[in-house]
């Protein structure tokens, strides 16, 4: 096989619709030829939240159109791609139904592979295709959906060392938003805010600290802070605005130092099995400056390198679909059209379900 490999990837798990093409060369490097992302931030707005109906359907419309403007960007055409890779879960079934059928056209009209990817492997492989990173490294996973602190050892090879047994940050972020009139999506709302308050004024929880693991807990985080709000409230008829920049600033703040705390511990865990290894973040809460900034110092006093990738490849993107699925068909990785879309996915399959497990398999 050539040591050069072009891959077309497409994105859909959630409200973002995104294809891109991904080439290695030479076997190493990797180069982002192209990366179109989507956004339905608008048609969820209004309800706060994303609806997975309303963006199946978005995706189911713009698939075609953003794959077209992917190979448009990379110019190229289907013919020049060695592989097609799509997530084929863990998300909202729906998305992810139509980037798996999106994917078999795709492969069935071009005669090109089809390659599945594992939606978390996607953020998890991410420092790969950015910094190079080798084999073993620690990552912090950390998104709208899912936290999990993981050992990389391989492109299909994960330890899930502890994660969050309720609420993802992302996702306590985005109720809290809600809770306090700021919109959708809450983390750079939020994010905003905070900037304007001060983090010590409530004292909210730091959750699970008191126990050894590497586990973590976000839902009574966000239910401190309705409390608070309730509170003040019932005491001055509202709002002001320097209360909501508080409650955001201290909001934050409990979820900075509580991601630092269990990263320390994570770092201890994971050991040195290289003279300085690499503790890396990804997901779309990687993209809060606080939460980076908490971890980098974590990273520095424990002799780790500190790895985010850019802004634009934390969240949701073709891109790391891309490289992911490359890594697997490197390694002589294939799908056939019985590759189904899976609303659950964990990364470790050997590892006890966190979130509980049923019909369907173990959410995490």
């Amino acid at each position: 096989m050539s040591q050069n490999i072009t891959v077309l990837g497409l994105e859909s798990s959630c409200d973002d619709t995104a294809a891109a093409v991904v080439r290695r060369k030479d076997g190493t490097d990797a180069e982002v030829l192209s990366s179109i992302v989507w956004g339905q931030e608008g048609l969820h707005a209004a309800f706060g939240g994303v609806v997975p109906e309303i963006a199946a359907r978005a995706h189911a419309e713009r698939l075609d159109l953003c794959v077209e403007q992917a190979l448009e960007q990379a110019g190229l055409t289907l013919t020049d791609v060695d592989a097609i890779a799509v997530t084929a879960g863990p998300g909202l079934i729906g998305g992810v139904i139509s980037g798996v059928m999106c994917a078999k056209g795709l492969s069935i009209g071009s005669g090109k592979p089809l390659v599945g990817v594992n939606h978390l492997a996607g953020h998890a492989l991410t420092p790969r295709m950015t910094d190079g990173v080798e084999y073993p490294y620690l990552m912090l996973l950390v998104s709208g959906g899912h936290c999990q602190f993981l050992g990389v050892h391989g492109p299909d090879q994960f330890t899930r060392m502890g994660g969050t047994i309720d609420d993802a940050p992302g996702e306590a972020f985005d109720k809290t938003a809600k809770l306090l009139g700021l919109g959708y999506p809450g983390g750079p709302l939020i994010e905003e805010e905070a900037k304007k308050g001060d983090p010590k004024r409530f004292r909210f929880p730091r959750p699970l600290l008191d126990r050894p693991d590497l586990d973590m807990s976000f839902s009574g985080l966000k239910t401190a802070l309705r409390r608070a709000r309730d509170t003040l409230i019932a005491e001055k008829g509202g709002l002001t605005v320097q209360d909501r920049a508080d409650l955001c600033a201290s909001f934050q703040q409990a979820v900075a130092d509580t991601l630092a705390e269990k990263t320390r511990r994570a770092c201890v865990a994971f050991g040195k099995p290289v003279e300085t290894p690499v503790l890396a973040v990804a997901g779309g809460v990687a993209a809060n400056s606080l939460i980076r900034s908490a971890l980098q110092d974590v990273a520095a006093n424990e002799g780790f390198q500190f790895l985010a990738p850019p802004l634009k490849y934390c969240t949701d993107n073709g891109a790391m679909i891309a490289w992911a699925g490359l890594e697997r068909f490197a390694g002589g990785e294939r799908d056939d059209l019985t590759l189904s879309a899976r609303p659950r996915w964990p990364l470790d399959k050997a590892a006890a379900p966190m979130l509980g497990s049923g019909k369907k398999g173990a959410k995490a």
